[in-house]
């Protein structure tokens, strides 16, 4: 027998071990539940109290029937849900024209693409044995979808193929990879002269931005609730955020 089909014998052995030992584990638990049961309603019969085969059951005479062929050997195997990605892949991106990509993602595919280009660096994941990982494109195509529409987590996990798990992991990632390497670069104080002279042609002396806030409703957490509460009885987080003479932020808060 060759050195590699050696250990994967031994690996499939010791996979069949465990199994064998949890099934037996289960069985003895079951067993004592069963015979404590009949003690405390007095009916204790010498059955009962006999040991069971699986309190005698080591690792070792499990290895034993393993080799002895009394146990097949199993691989472990990964198992992953079948799911369709063809309305992504060969609709969106093949077929889709600017208008439908703005109508549903709110900006074009070049914007977009630009977008994930700086987001990759951050959103970048290695294929694993289970399954593939995610693309950047996708993973920022699942956030834009659900930020721009009012739909569920199950129902954009059903448009892009992947569970309702992964598209919250999707939304959370590429919002923290867009704070991370894109704020510092999108909002900016800039030239404050300039704003100023802005906001003079448009008849506001003397002012360097336009400042407003706003809530953004939140489910709140069951043991912070009363912190996020806002003066109209619902709760949310605040936005508070400051424009130029262009109506670009400046700068953003929230809290």
């Amino acid at each position: 027998m060759e050195a590699a089909q050696l250990t994967l014998a031994i690996r499939s052995t010791l996979n069949t071990t465990r199994i064998i030992q949890q099934y037996m584990q289960h069985r003895n638990l079951a067993k004592r539940y069963r015979a404590r049961r009949r003690r405390q309603r007095g009916h204790v019969r010498d059955q009962d109290m006999d040991t069971d085969f699986s309190e005698s059951m080591g690792p070792a005479n499990a290895c034993i029937m393993v080799l002895m062929g009394q146990v097949h050997a199993v691989e472990r195997q990964f198992w992953a849900r079948e799911t369709s990605t063809d309305w992504w892949d060969r609709i969106v991106l093949q077929v889709w024209d600017d208008s439908q990509w703005l109508r549903n993602f709110l900006m074009r595919k070049g914007t977009f693409m630009e977008l994930c280009d700086l987001l990759s660096p951050a959103l970048r994941r290695m294929n694993t044995k289970m399954r593939a990982a995610l693309t950047v494109e996708k993973q920022v195509a699942i956030a834009l979808w659900k930020l721009a529409t009012p739909d569920s987590y199950r129902s954009v996990g059903n448009q892009f193929g992947v569970g309702k798990s992964t598209v919250g992991a999707a939304v959370m990632q590429v919002a923290h990879a867009i704070k991370d390497l894109l704020i510092s670069r999108v909002v900016t104080l800039g030239n404050v002269q300039v704003i100023v002279d802005g906001f003079a042609a448009m008849g506001f002396p003397n002012c360097g931005g336009a400042i407003d806030g706003t809530h953004i409703p939140i489910v709140a957490p069951e043991h912070q609730a009363a912190e996020y509460i806002n003066r109209k009885g619902y709760f949310s987080i605040v936005l508070q955020a400051l424009v130029d003479h262009k109506g670009r932020f400046t700068y953003i808060n929230v809290g």
